[in-house]
């Protein structure tokens, strides 16, 4: 025996190698200055039923975790996403709830059954311990491991084929579950879809008007320019119905647009090569940005007609309507795109918005950040 360097008296090694686990750790713990206050196994007497019932519950929770995770990839592929106007389809609402929610379900039972298994199935112990900076001696290094043979023991892992057996379950859920999330969304590739909206030019819908897509609101009435008062702001789409799994509608959520009408005395400073894109061309009175910010794609739809600001309020980002949507505060550094649009005069001898094109650049967040 000798003096160990942190408070207690230090066992030989041969006397180390003699000891069972326990009294291994028990020594080691005093050596390295921790005092067992006190210490109980909460099941003395093996495969009680009571002990039987713990585990079960222990491992009840692992597997409502793994099947949260199951669930998850379910969602992910099964449950609709493609957003449609009012009045079609809603059930795209419940994907990021869904996902949302089974991705919380297993990280709970995950940790509820951590919990109970440290509550209910290992060792009560309470300990007090000094704190040093002293290197590790060899005698040191065997008492730690141990140390870490008696926690794993603890643990009851390799008695318990049911705990084990659920954990790797829970385990597997929570190592595939990211994966799925993001390797799924790159499997099909996109083709040109992400440069383009429902405002590109459709011909054979639309042969009256050279193919120009009518823009219309959520209930699919025609804009007119009579609609708007001076400073006022309205969300519009594209007048382009698609037939998806029975339902008639648009199922696609890169369409919305802002049409804005400046006060009286109000002028744009256009972009390069955008100085056309209102309406009246030249000194327009009527402008259209998307609706979706360049910085996280929330919609951007708060308007100060004084200032001529648009705000997006999901991290303050605002853009001056009169440069063109420039962005002048906040996380966004991009402008909105601009819709170019123009009338046509209806059957009725009503003027109504259509888009010239579609837009330019691509609309949305920090994924459209090219030179």
């Amino acid at each position: 025996m000798t003096d160990g360097s942190h408070g207690g008296t230090m066992p030989s090694e041969e006397e180390i190698r003699r000891m069972t686990p326990e009294e291994a750790m028990i020594a080691g713990a005093e050596v390295d200055g921790v005092r067992i206050v006190h210490r109980r196994d909460r099941f003395p007497i093996r495969g009680t039923k009571a002990e039987k019932r713990a585990e079960r519950g222990v491992a009840m929770a692992f597997i409502v975790s793994a099947l949260a995770g199951l669930g998850f990839i379910v969602a992910f592929i099964a449950v609709p996403f493609r957003w449609h106007l009012p009045g079609t389809a809603q059930n795209f609402k419940y994907y990021t709830p869904a996902l949302g929610g089974l991705l919380a379900i297993m990280l709970i039972f995950l940790g509820i059954g951590m919990v109970l298994w440290s509550k209910w199935l290992m060792p009560e112990e309470e300990a007090i311990q000094d704190r040093h900076d002293v290197p590790s001696s060899e005698e040191d290094k065997l008492l730690t491991e141990a140390a870490l043979i008696v926690g794993l023991e603890d643990t009851g892992l390799p008695r318990r084929g049911l705990l084990m057996r659920s954990l790797l379950l829970a385990g597997g859920a929570m190592a595939t579950v990211p994966l799925v999330a993001l390797v799924g969304g790159m499997i099909k590739k996109p083709g040109d879809k992400l440069f383009h909206t429902l405002f590109k030019p459709n011909p054979k819908m639309f042969p009256e008007s050279g193919g120009r897509v009518p823009i219309v609101y959520s209930d699919w009435r025609r804009v007119s320019p009579d609609d708007l008062e001076p400073g006022g702001l309205a969300t519009v789409f594209p007048g382009v119905r698609d037939e998806v799994n029975g339902y008639n509608g648009v199922n696609d959520a890169s369409s919305p647009t802002l049409l804005i009408r400046l006060k009286p005395g109000q002028t744009v400073k256009p972009r390069k090569g955008q100085g056309t894109f209102g309406w009246p061309a030249h000194n327009p009175e009527y402008i259209a940005f998307s609706k979706i910010c360049t910085h996280a794609g929330c919609p951007a739809s708060l308007y100060e007609q004084q200032t001529g600001r648009l705000l997006c309020p999901c991290h303050q980002s605002q853009f001056q309507v009169l440069e063109d949507a420039k962005p002048v505060f906040g996380p966004a550094t991009r402008s909105l795109p601009k819709l170019p649009i123009t009338v046509e005069t209806g059957k009725d001898g009503r003027q109504y918005f259509v888009a010239l094109s579609d837009y330019k650049e691509p609309i949305g967040p920090g994924f459209w950040e090219r030179p």
